[in-house]
């Protein structure tokens, strides 16, 4: 469930269901009536009413049937990453924000990004050549010793099949024999 937030054209919070307090850490009933302000970041909410103002004067629309990420603000100050699509229904004037909380996410792509690097670090620190390829045996990742042995930059070896290291009679057949391990799981270079 996303947390939904119903506003009329005064930016004033008309319904919010269950998962909007959750989120948020306000009740139903401190909502209610509130300025949409209250759960923005006081940089956004700054500007908001006049983002408002200037739809309400315009028509000119610059979130409303959108998506995107911004920072919203809980009660207790605390402030996180979400995903926000408006949505508007013409004929009551209200605008509907449905908000994703991306908390969760971001710590994941956090996480992995660090793990990546520390990877990366590893495979730097080696003075043997290194290579991580994906399963169809292009190259992802390459150390500065493999430059130094092959002769090809960084740049070159990324996007490029593993095979362009190895002599013709073996690069013929390794796509293949990739291709089985992948297929069986047994291992015959691999390990």
């Amino acid at each position: 469930f996303h947390a939904i937030f119903v506003i009329n054209r005064k930016c004033i919070i008309q319904m919010v269901n269950a998962k909007s307090c959750e989120v948020f850490g306000w009740t139903k009933e401190e909502l209610i009536g509130q300025n949409i302000k209250i759960i923005m970041p006081p940089a956004i909410a700054n500007h908001h009413d006049g983002y408002m103002k200037s739809y309400l004067e315009t028509g000119m629309k610059k979130m409303i049937g959108t998506q995107r990420e911004v920072t919203a603000q809980r009660k207790d100050g605390s402030t996180f990453p979400c995903k926000l699509g408006l949505s508007e229904t013409k004929e009551s004037g209200l605008i509907c924000g449905f908000i994703h909380d991306l908390t969760t996410e971001k710590a994941a792509e956090a996480e992995l990004l660090a793990k990546t690097r520390l990877t990366e670090k590893i495979i730097n620190a080696s003075f043997d050549a290194m290579f991580v390829i994906n399963e169809r045996g292009v190259i992802e990742m390459v150390n500065a010793a493999s430059e130094k042995v092959f002769g090809w930059s960084h740049d070159e070896f990324i996007g490029q099949n593993i095979k362009m290291i190895m002599p013709m009679s073996r690069a013929v057949n390794h796509d293949s024999y990739l291709k089985k391990y992948m297929e069986s799981g047994v291992k015959k270079m691999i390990g």
